[in-house]
């Protein structure tokens, strides 16, 4: 058996990779990893560009709000409530910060980057629209989750706290997934879409969409740092204070040339999908 492929079967079968411990990255003191900065610093001028390589994340982008939306009206703790906080991490170049900023039910968004480029042109592109440029509307700030003030308060927390396509590109995603907890408010939700760490996924994320069609750059992915919906679920199962009552969600979904992406029942277990969890509310 060839080193390769002994790696590659010891991250197919690796339980909870780095959920929630990593010692082989124990000592990093930030999540940002500086290749995949520098690897998205070189996409940061095209990222407005629908047919360009952040065409996937455009059309992808209406299921994260229907997502969004799904999860908050899971009873028993459903809300109809306006004027929802949203913190936005890892939001490259705004395409999910800009719309959630539009929607008449939010009342601000915070998006954050480490790639001073891609924030730069998210900044930019921002301007087109005066609604965004009402005072406190979305802010951007070229900040990794580290970087960000911790809240003190629940005024200061969040109703949505968004890592869209985030964490696979993580080394340490139980010590980020950690850091990120604190900013979602009682009864608020922690939304997430990434990647099943599977063969099928290797084949149509790797093989396919980037080697052979080209449908995204080469290297935008590392198949082992993809993770498994079971993995989240234990990772969330174990820590005090989530998902209770049915507040925790998945739902696959898959991209077809020429019809977009479409939500698709199991397909968590295999390829793309989305993962909401909901901070338990207070007990009053």
């Amino acid at each position: 058996m060839t080193t390769a492929r002994r790696v590659l079967l010891k991250n197919f079968y690796s339980p909870l990779r780095g959920l929630p411990k990593a010692p082989n990255y124990a000592t990093s003191t930030s999540s940002v990893n500086p290749t995949e900065v520098s690897h998205f610093n070189a996409l940061a001028s095209t990222w407005w560009d629908p047919y360009g390589p952040s065409r996937l994340l455009h059309l992808m982008n209406p299921l994260r709000h229907e997502f969004i939306s799904s999860c908050r009206a899971l009873k028993p703790h459903s809300s109809s409530h306006q004027d929802l906080r949203y913190l936005d991490i890892g939001c490259g170049g705004g395409i999910f910060a800009e719309t959630a900023g539009r929607l008449r039910t939010t009342a601000s968004v915070t998006a954050i980057d480490p790639s001073s480029e891609v924030i730069e042109v998210a900044k930019q592109h921002a301007k087109r629209d005066p609604l965004l440029q009402t005072a406190g509307k979305l802010q951007y700030l070229n900040k990794g989750i580290e970087d960000l003030d911790t809240p003190s308060k629940p005024d200061e927390q969040y109703d949505v706290v968004s890592l869209f396509e985030v964490i696979e590109h993580i080394s340490t995603p139980g010590i980020f997934l950690k850091r990120c907890l604190p900013y979602v408010k009682p009864g608020g939700w922690l939304v997430l879409s990434t990647i099943a760490r599977t063969w099928t996924s290797w084949v149509t994320t790797k093989m396919v969409a980037e080697d052979i069609v080209g449908l995204v750059p080469r290297g935008t992915h590392d198949w082992s740092k993809y993770i498994n919906e079971s993995e989240l679920r234990t990772f969330f199962e174990a820590q005090e204070g989530w998902g209770i009552n049915g507040g925790m969600k998945a739902q696959g979904c898959l991209y077809a040339p020429g019809l977009g992406w479409r939500m698709v029942a199991g397909g968590e277990q295999w390829g793309n999908y989305f993962f909401g969890v909901r901070r338990d509310p207070e007990i009053r």
